[in-house]
């Protein structure tokens, strides 16, 4: 690009081009040498570009150069005279050459005019205050790049506090390849260019300061290639524009928020105005009568709330509520708090003595060690600065096992187990209710609790999370998360038809075959592979519910075949624990799978094709309906001697911690079609449910000890109230948390400790919210016969 100062003479402007001339003539190093020419306020300087249009453009006109410059060293009149006739010339199609060239770069004069007014301000002796800005704004390698800070992110908030009197900051990211190195870089660029214009501009070497790039590659000392590839540029937006269906999300939210504000202060207004008709003890009985709807275990038995369990099904007797008023007043009662909030809270049993009350307690506790695994997982994923360093010391440690480290959900198939124990007492106590009938019409009730369940808070947190990704203005580690927002956009009905688990998986290519050299760089790829399958999934985390009501559509069969005939029963149950038992073990060994997730950054099909599926895991569910079963209809204690119970204890320990210990033997993923990772694979998740339904069963029958003392605590009661809408909650106070940083996160114990806290305060705090006010107004909620 030629840029003419008025005060420069063609004399001077053509004895310094020919001199350039000469020096690209007769330069081995071309690529080098060649330069854009720039005057300004009386000064030339060239600066070197990688631009083969400039460089064939210079060695085409420099012939003319130095014959104009011996024209104008003649001493005739005729030849200063052509010489001027050929700048005029050469001007024209220079310029012309420019303009076609940024044309066919589909870079717009605004974006070129504004990003060298940048870039020529801050090569000034004083620049100006938003140059300084911007210029600072840029990411610079930081240490550790050997231990995984490769990313180079900048400052967001401060690029787009900059503003010139033409345009203002606006932050890109440069995600670049170099070598065995994968990292993206943040650049402060005008808001006048777009971002297909941002990476044209990064391809032919625009910003640079001085003579040096302001996206520098890595040192040699560091990667033994020195060629940067450039994967992509993505600019981050600095409004917020929410189309129509995040608009929509937004008013389901606030609808279903507002409904139950509204028939609280409507219910407070009614009894004011009635002077309190109805006695206080008759309404507080009337009230509490419907407590255990919600499904604490009581001591008396009901069921429990939790994200995979039915919740009290077994109380849908009562069909209409207490007040005799009109419908419009029983709804606006059952939504109102003064309904939703009783009992939540509560740590006391409604009739003591009853059974099963160390579910609370496993409960509680695994969803604490789920919470820890995401809270640790997430930032591993995306944004660790030393995730070799945590690498080292987490992935192969058996004393992380409840952060990211070896099998660490297991959890999950704890919760599958109560689900299915839980799914079985509800609907034996249902037939028992009927009469003893098994009617389709009762099967039909079951499954619509179960719809009434869960669904509301589901759709709910999905609407929730497509409207905060919509409207938040996320930092540089946001991109993995627009993902979750397009496929809710496109697949929301197969969260609606809690089928999200079965859809088909996508075709994707690996984009590195050594993820880990650095472990958390492409920041999509990587996030969707490792937690999220490739498959597309609306609120990933959400898959359990699909899961969970696929397995709990299984249980009216099961109990079908329970009552028919005892024998036919066993074989099927029998069969079905072999077939999923064998998926899982072919399923690993076909597709060479490891056998825990971290392990997962070099194995996506660890997700797409067997942590997801109901077929490989549905094992602890059919073994907590045998156990349901067994426990709702024994009539005689199992354990009748301290050493039956001390050896089932022996046993129980002892094949936890082999289960846990033979995954961090097993912790690489295979090369080959292994059958020890096959075995184990297949056979990890059921022993694990047959171990914690020891723990149950000994606590039943009175010989669980301490353990069942901590498990029956009445603190964890409140907490597996609310248990549901955590699970559910929890990912988006991490999602907000990692996808507003604006620099990377520092693996320590004592951080995590702390991310894991806070994490979990504000779950509790906002799920007993979400409880009062979206999930219990639904489950109380019945058709009345009156």
């Amino acid at each position: 690009m030629l840029i003419l100062s008025g005060d420069i003479t063609a004399w001077v402007f053509f004895v310094s081009l020919s001199s350039s001339c000469n020096r690209i003539l007769f330069t081995p190093d071309i690529e080098n040498q060649v330069g854009t020419i720039h005057s300004f306020q009386g000064s030339f300087s060239i600066q070197p570009v990688k631009d083969e249009f400039h460089a064939r453009f210079s060695l085409m006109t420099c012939p003319l150069l130095c014959y104009l410059k011996h024209l104008l060293h003649q001493k005739d009149v005729v030849s200063p005279i052509m010489a001027l006739g050929w700048v005029a010339l050469l001007l024209f199609a220079g310029c012309s050459a420019v303009l076609g060239k940024t044309q066919a770069l589909n870079v717009s004069q605004r974006c070129i005019m504004d990003t060298d007014t940048f870039l020529q301000e801050i090569n000034q002796d004083r620049p100006k205050e938003y140059a300084v800005l911007m210029y600072d704004a840029f990411g610079k390698m930081g240490s550790n790049v050997e231990g995984g800070n490769a990313n180079q992110p900048g400052l967001l908030q401060q690029c787009r506090s900059a503003h010139s009197p033409a345009f203002s900051g606006q932050y890109c990211q440069v995600f670049l390849k170099q070598g065995t190195f994968q990292y993206f870089v943040g650049i402060c660029v005008p808001d006048s260019c777009k971002e297909e214009e941002v990476q044209t501009l990064v391809l032919y070497g625009r910003f640079r300061f001085g003579q040096m790039p302001l996206i520098p590659p890595l040192p040699p000392i560091l990667v033994n290639q020195s060629t940067q590839e450039m994967i992509m540029t993505h600019c981050l937006s600095n409004t917020i524009a929410p189309d129509a269906s995040d608009v929509t999300c937004l008013f389901v939210c606030c609808v279903m928020v507002a409904i139950p504000l509204a028939a609280t202060l409507f219910t407070t207004i009614i009894r004011w105005q009635r002077k309190r008709e109805v006695s206080p003890t008759v309404e507080s009985s009337c009230l509490n009568s419907g407590l255990n709807l919600y499904g604490t275990m009581k001591s008396n038995g009901s069921s429990s709330g939790e994200m995979n369990s039915s919740t009290s099904e077994e109380n849908s007797n009562h069909r209409s509520l207490c007040f005799p008023r009109s419908c419009v007043y029983r709804c606006l009662q059952v939504f109102s708090l003064q309904t939703t909030s009783q009992g939540v809270l509560s740590t006391s049993s409604s009739i003591p003595g009853g059974g099963y009350s160390s579910l609370n307690g496993i409960r509680v506790l695994s969803l604490f060690w789920i919470i820890c695994g995401h809270s640790a997982q997430f930032p591993v994923i995306n944004n660790l600065d030393n995730y070799k360093n945590w690498k080292k010391t987490v992935e192969s440690n058996p004393l992380y096992v409840f952060t990211i480290s070896g099998p660490v959900f297991l959890a999950v198939d704890t919760f599958l187990l109560l689900g299915g124990l839980l799914s079985a007492r509800s609907l034996l106590g249902s037939i028992h209710r009927a009469e003893d009938k098994l009617r389709p019409s009762l099967v039909a009730d079951y499954l619509f609790k179960r719809i009434k369940r869960i669904q509301p808070l589901h759709l709910f947190i999905m609407c929730l999370t497509i409207g905060l990704i919509s409207v938040v203005q996320w930092g540089p580690y946001w991109f993995p998360f627009i993902d979750t927002l397009m496929d809710c956009k496109t697949y929301w009905w197969a969260n609606l038809l809690l089928i999200s688990n079965l859809l088909p998986v996508h075709e994707i290519v690996s984009l590195t075959s050594n993820l880990d050299i650095y472990g958390s760089s492409i920041l999509t790829y990587i996030f969707l592979t490792f937690y999220f399958p490739i498959s597309p999934q609306c609120v990933p985390w959400t898959w359990y519910l699909s899961l969970d009501f696929q397995c709990y559509a299984t249980t009216p069969l099961l109990v079908y075949f329970y009552r028919l005939n005892r024998g036919v029963f066993a074989v099927v149950a029998g069969s079905l624990l072999l077939m999923t038992t064998l998926a899982g073990a072919v399923i690993t060994a076909l597709l060479q799978l490891p056998v825990f997730q971290p392990s997962t950054l070099t194995s996506e099909n660890y997700v797409l094709y067997y942590y997801v599926k109901p077929y490989t895991r549905y094992g602890p569910f059919l073994i907590g309906i045998l156990t349901g079963i067994y426990l709702t209809t024994k009539k005689n204690q199992l354990l009748k001697q301290k050493w039956q119970a001390a050896l089932g204890w022996f046993c129980c320990l002892s094949l936890m911690a082999v289960l846990v210990g033979l995954a961090y033997i097993l912790r690489e993923t295979p090369a080959y079609p292994s059958v020890p990772h096959a075995l184990y694979q297949g056979l990890h998740r059921p022993l694990w449910a047959l171990a914690v339904t020891w723990i149950i069963l000994a606590c039943e029958e009175g010989y669980g000890g301490f353990i069942q003392s901590l498990l029956s605590l009445g603190f964890w009661v409140p907490l597996s109230n609310i248990s549901f809408a955590c699970y559910l909650t929890h990912p988006v106070f991490i999602i907000l948390y990692i996808g507003l940083q604006e620099t990377p996160i520092h693996y320590t114990d004592i951080n995590f400790m702390y991310l894991f806290l806070g994490h979990l305060v504000l779950t509790f705090v906002v799920s007993y919210v979400f409880t009062v006010l979206v999930e219990k107004p639904y489950l109380l909620l019945k058709w009345s016969s009156t």
